[in-house]
């Protein structure tokens, strides 16, 4: 029985993959690489974040262009994530959570006190018993961070349930032994998250139904 709904944010609960693609391209064209659609982007999408560039521009990159692709990112990202909007339903399936009775909390790759911020700002703070984000410089997967995030709260992972939108959302329920809802509205095109043999939602309120069972 889930007893617990642990959220992504990017992606998922926020809908950002389109302002994310032009961000990536105005960084990629200022070093000469080629810009990609978003049907590329979300066929391409892995973790950690530096394999998908070098998907995405067919070879590695050295050190210093993938600082500098990074940083510019992150950069532009930060302000335009303002600009974003949250994912359709995703209000409604919080509320629709809350008043089964169930607990929720928000565990994201992005900078933690960035994905604080604009928590805040689009009002759903209070929905979570926990929000937590990247503190660190970088993070490759997000396995590690889920174990940390359930041990703070001490919840049970077989009780929880994690909805994301990324095939490391999968793997991080899997090496946790929580399970797992996968939205297609997101980073990872559906053919990806199908294969994980996960359900996959094409809604926020189908992934808090399936919670409810």
């Amino acid at each position: 029985m889930v007893k617990h709904i642990v959220w992504d944010w990017n992606g998922t609960l926020l809908h950002d993959v389109d302002i994310v693609v032009r961000t990536m391209n105005e960084t990629l064209v200022q070093v000469g690489f080629t810009p990609v659609t978003v049907e590329e982007y979300r066929a391409a999408y892995c973790r950690p974040i530096r394999t998908f560039y070098a998907k995405l521009v067919g070879r590695e990159l050295s050190d210093e262009e993938w600082v500098w692709l990074d940083d510019a990112f992150h950069d532009i990202y930060h302000v335009r994530a303002r600009e974003c909007v949250l994912s359709p339903g995703a209000e409604r399936a919080l509320d629709e959570w809350c008043d089964l009775g169930g607990s929720q909390s928000l565990l994201s790759m992005y900078h933690h006190d960035q994905l604080v911020a604009l928590v805040d700002k689009h009002g759903i703070a209070g929905y979570f018993s926990r929000v937590d984000g990247l503190r660190d410089a970088h993070g490759d997967h997000k396995a590690e961070f889920l174990v940390r995030h359930l041990q703070e709260q001490q919840l049970e992972p077989t009780e929880v349930l994690v909805v994301g939108d990324s095939v490391d959302d999968a793997h991080a329920a899997w090496h946790v032994g929580a399970r797992c809802a996968l939205y297609s509205g997101g980073f990872h095109d559906a053919a990806s998250l199908a294969a994980t043999d996960l359900p996959v939602v094409s809604s926020l309120g189908e992934a808090v139904a399936l919670a409810s069972r």
